[in-house]
């Protein structure tokens, strides 16, 4: 599964490696992180860590496949 989570503010290069099984893209006010997310733990995992980190998820949605 591929999901789309969208975190509030820029996210610093030390906080991207926090994550480093996801992609990510700063966009207007906004850090997206991206990428396949193994299942339903792995999935709570990432939201865990989000809120660890002090981040405020805006949202999280799950992207079509591709292929």
């Amino acid at each position: 599964m591929r999901y789309e989570i969208r975190v509030d503010g820029h996210m610093s290069e030390t906080l991207t490696r926090a994550f480093p099984e996801l992609d990510h893209v700063l966009m207007a006010g906004q850090t997206v992180l991206f990428g396949t997310v193994l299942d339903e733990a792995h999935l709570y995992g990432l939201l865990a860590r989000c809120q660890s980190l002090g981040l405020r998820v805006l949202e999280m949605r799950q992207l079509p496949e591709t292929g």
